[in-house]
């Protein structure tokens, strides 16, 4: 993904798909953007989660139990079943790559969800595919 505004880079990730310039420019402003260097942890598992992440450019390694269980790129995101669980973070995400990321707080991801519904939805299916992946996950483990 190429830089651009913020609005420009929103609207390449598929979760804001569909969403007006005028949209885009409502979301952009509850995000902060970060450029964090290849091998920095984002956030640890058991941790509080406090935050949600949206992948922008590069890349960032998801580990459960020591594990790496999947990638997530541009375009991807994160975080979202330690806000809408209030469970502690599942796994650890780990810059692979220098990566740019938007990220939205507790409060904002909450406004974003009540004032754009088909948000909530998309972030909601990612979700239950995801536990259910990690449920798998442990399952092989054990």
């Amino acid at each position: 993904m190429k830089s651009g505004t913020t609005d420009e880079l929103l609207s390449r990730v598929p979760l804001f798909s569909g969403l007006s310039k005028k949209d885009l420019r409502q979301v952009s402003r509850l995000t902060t953007r970060l450029t964090v260097p290849a091998g920095r942890e984002l956030v640890r598992q058991g941790g509080l989660g406090r935050e949600f992440f949206i992948v922008l450019e590069g890349a960032v390694n998801v580990v459960i139990d020591g594990e790496v269980i999947a990638e997530c790129g541009s375009g991807d995101f994160f975080g979202e079943i330690a806000l809408l669980e209030g469970q502690p973070r599942n796994a650890t995400v780990v810059a692979t790559d220098d990566v740019v990321i938007d990220v939205i707080g507790r409060a904002e991801f909450s406004t974003l969800l009540a004032d754009r519904p088909e948000i909530d939805k998309k972030i909601r299916a990612a979700m239950a595919q995801r536990l259910a992946e990690d449920a798998k996950a442990q399952d092989r483990a054990d």
